[in-house]
């Protein structure tokens, strides 16, 4: 597993570490004003887009591990934390729902070797598609509610 996690606050001291597809959209995260931006789809550039989204969390067992075939995933918190689960694409269990090919996403029963990782305000995570990963989980008994952005970026374009 190679997810990345990270806080904006350290972005400059290791951006040039990452590819320049991901660099770019870390960027993004980093020089707009993101509580400007309206609950859906954004184009950032050819090959990369954002998606933002503001919801409660669920608890774990309601959630299902998902990976993605095209897509890597920049998963930032704007406001509120959540935990995301996750672990190799090798370590899940049988397929729930295959959604690849119409959008980019299958979901799965459960996955063993789960590592659990507690994502707050201004920090991010980074999925490839051979890292399986369950987000959108409460930290805690109760829900909480989250404003996220997920920067897609395809794969191609790293």
């Amino acid at each position: 597993m190679i997810m990345i996690v990270g806080h904006l606050l350290n972005i400059e001291n290791e951006i040039n570490l990452y590819p320049a597809g991901l660099q770019a959209g870390l960027k993004f995260l980093l020089e707009t004003d993101l509580s400007l931006l309206s609950l859906g789809k954004h184009e950032i550039q050819d090959g990369m887009f954002a998606m933002v989204a503001e919801y409660e969390t669920e608890p774990k067992e309601e959630r299902r591990p998902e990976a993605h075939q095209k897509y890597l995933d920049i998963q930032y918190i704007c406001s509120g934390q959540e935990i995301i689960g996750s672990g190799p694409l090798a370590a899940v269990s049988e397929v729930d729902e295959d959604c690849l090919e119409a959008r980019d996403i299958i979901f799965y029963k459960g996955i063993s070797a789960e590592t659990e990782i507690i994502l707050s305000q201004g920090m991010f995570a980074v999925y490839f598609p051979w890292d399986a990963h369950r987000p959108n989980c409460n930290v805690g008994e109760k829900a909480g509610k989250i404003r996220k952005v997920v920067i897609k970026i395809e794969m191609d374009s790293l």
